[in-house]
Parts: structure tokens; sequence; C-alpha cells
């Protein structure tokens, strides 16, 4: 898979981690500034720009938007690593040309560049932007809708990142998730949601070359109120992008990669020799589960308590003098036997003292943990 080993080498390093800012994002926006559009869609809440680039010069428009949620940056790393790869000389220029002959891809790397900003889901105004597509409430939504009512769209890529309580029925986490949204309370398959259902379905068949039984499907409950919802009511077909964990990788800098692929595949740049698609196997694509924890404890000896207990610890994302750090927080104690941990540790009965003390409760931050026995530590946090 030459494609696989280009991004190896050639991926845009230039962002890296979870926190990723408008002030990052502008050197590599310059940097593009005399090979693509780039233009300026409006400003949010605090007055930052909301930048937008058009790639391309083709019948085929599609709009895509990254960070509507503030801290959800996985997928904007693989968007601008999609611009490396459409801007370099090199490789694949055939299918690059080909690739800008045929479509106008609109994008907005960052929505919500203040809540990029604040390291927060919300806007300035506490308000979810994804939950804000009827009222049009708040400038970002307002620029969203004034770019997608201007070009247009035949496609819309609506670009996530989801947390890491995701897996599936396997008990393999999902690590990339898709939606085609429905368009009505009875969720019918409209002309518009089936064209998405077949994208997501080829997105999947090239994905499980690379991550096999990683790949999940989100609950597809309408709500007009959320703008994929809002834009397949319209007509538009939309796909909801979710980047989710992969293992011993809090940085997401795998997931990035997966995402970009799928850009690929979308685009037309075959990774293999895909499957075709159709949109009958959308619904074979398994549905997301709230069945994952960070860390499992398993076979704990509490005090006070006869039976063995199992620990759930999840982690809680803090931005700390501009970097993310992941406060550890117990989550359950219990019977934890319906969750699957990104990390288990089974103690085998001993008892545990957490932050020095043999008593703890649900909704604490973790500092240490430390076998009652002999003091050893279990896990550094």
């Amino acid at each position: 898979m030459r494609k696989i080993s280009w991004y190896a080498s050639n991926f845009e390093d230039r962002l890296k981690g979870r926190y990723i800012a408008l002030e990052h994002i502008i050197p590599l926006l310059d940097s593009y500034k005399d090979f693509f559009e780039i233009s300026i869609a409006g400003t949010s809440k605090l007055g930052r720009n909301i930048p937008l680039l058009k790639i391309g010069h083709g019948e085929k428009v599609v709009l895509g938007w990254s960070q509507m949620h503030g801290n959800e940056s996985t997928t904007t790393k693989a968007l601008f690593d999609f611009l490396k790869f459409i801007h370099q000389t090199v490789d694949f220029r055939q299918e690059i040309d080909r690739f800008l002959a045929d479509f106008s891809f609109f994008i907005i790397p960052m929505l919500n560049p203040d809540g990029s900003f604040l390291y927060t889901r919300e806007n300035a105004n506490s308000i979810d932007l994804n939950r804000d597509a009827q009222n049009l409430s708040q400038k970002e939504s307002r620029v969203l809708r004034e770019v997608f009512d201007r070009i247009k769209p035949n496609l819309c890529l609506n670009l996530h990142d989801q947390r890491s309580i995701y897996g599936l029925d396997s008990g393999l986490s999902s690590v990339v998730s898709f939606l085609a949204p429905s368009a009505d309370e009875k969720r019918s398959i409209t002309p518009s949601r089936e064209v998405a259902m077949k994208h997501i379905v080829g997105m999947n068949n090239a994905l499980q070359s690379i991550i096999p039984g990683q790949v999940g499907r989100y609950d597809d409950n309408f709500n007009k109120n959320c703008v994929g919802d809002t834009f397949q009511m319209a007509g538009v077909p939309t796909i909801l992008f979710e980047a989710g964990h992969y293992q011993n990788d809090y940085n997401r800098e795998k997931p990035r990669e997966f995402v970009f692929y799928a850009f690929l595949n979308l685009f037309g740049f075959k990774l293999s020799n895909n499957i075709e698609a159709s949109a009958n196997d959308y619904f074979s694509i398994p549905e997301n589960r709230v069945n994952q924890r960070d860390i499992i404890l398993k076979n704990v000896r509490v005090d006070n308590y006869e039976e063995l207990m199992d620990i759930a610890i999840q982690f809680s994302e803090v931005l700390r003098n501009e970097t993310v750090y992941f406060d550890a927080i117990i989550d359950k104690i219990g019977d934890c036997t319906s969750y699957f941990g990104h990390k288990e540790i089974d103690l085998f009965r001993e008892g545990i003292l957490i932050n020095s003390q043999v008593k703890f409760e649900e909704g604490q931050k973790i500092s240490s943990i430390v076998k009652k026995s002999d003091n050893s530590v279990i896990i550094i946090l």
C-alpha cells in the first residue's frame, strides 16, 4: 500500500497532540496561500477568524468542517495531512490532478476557534454548536450556514472526536465511527441519506484492511437541532466522522492517520482493490456501545465488602499551560463486567490504597494507587 508508506514519512508533523488552537494552524494556512484559495468565512464570538479553504475546481462540491467542538482536534490534524498530500508534487500526481479537476473541496478547519483556544466542547457562550442548527443563535453557527447556503454542496463532512468510552460488542475500541444522520423521526432512508450510507460503506471497506473490526456506527436517532440532521433534511448527503481511541495513543496520532485514509477513499484515491460499496451494507457496520473505560482494576479487596470489587477509572482531559493532561477519576466501584478496559490489571484479591487512603469513592481524583500489603506501585498516573 504505497499511500500508507507515503503517510508514514510525510504526515503534517507541524501539528501534534490534542491541543490545536487557531495559532497553531495559521502558519500552515500561510504556507498554502499561494496554492489554495484561502479566505475568512467570518469571526467567532470573541472575534477570532474562522478560515475557509477551497481545493480544486470541479463540479462535485464538498463542504467539511472540523473543531465545531473545540476540544476535538483529531480530524483537524487529518485535514492538514490531506492538504499536504494534495500539495506535494512527487507522488500520485495523476490521481491528485483528477481529484482537483473533479472536486471543489471547501474546508473550515476550525469552526469554533474560541472553544479550541479554551479546549472546551462549547463556544465562548457555552453553547454546543452542534445543537444550534435550527436556532442559529451563535455567530459560528451562522458562519457555517452562510457558507452552506452560498456554495450549495453536494456532500457535507461533519468532523468530530468521540470519547474513549465508545467500543463495540466485540470488546474492541471503536477507533473510527461514522453516521449517515437521519432526516426525519422515522429514520427514513431518503435519497441523500442513501448517498451518505454508500460513502460510509466504502470508507469502512477500505479501513477494514487497516483496523479490522474497529470501525463503528453511531446511533441514528433524529435530532433536528444537530447540524448533520438539518443538512440531511435539506437534501444534502451528510457524513458524521468520529475519531476515537486507539490503544496506548491518547494523543490520537493513529486515529488521525485512519481518518486521512478515509478521506483518500472518499475522494477517489484507492488504497487497494476496494470492494464495491453498497448502501445495503451500512447497517452491517456494528453500532457503537458505551462499554469502554480507560483502566479497570479487577478482583480488588475493598474494606467492609465481603465480595471482590472492580474499579473502573476514566480519564478527564484538562488543559494546563497549553498542554492537555489526563486526570484519572474513579468512575465506578463494583461489578464492571459489562465494561472493557483499555488497560486491565488483575489485583488477585489484593487490597489497595488510593491517594494513600483505604477509603475512596466514585468521582474521586486519583494521584496514586499502591498495594495495601507492601505499598508497591500498581500504576503510575
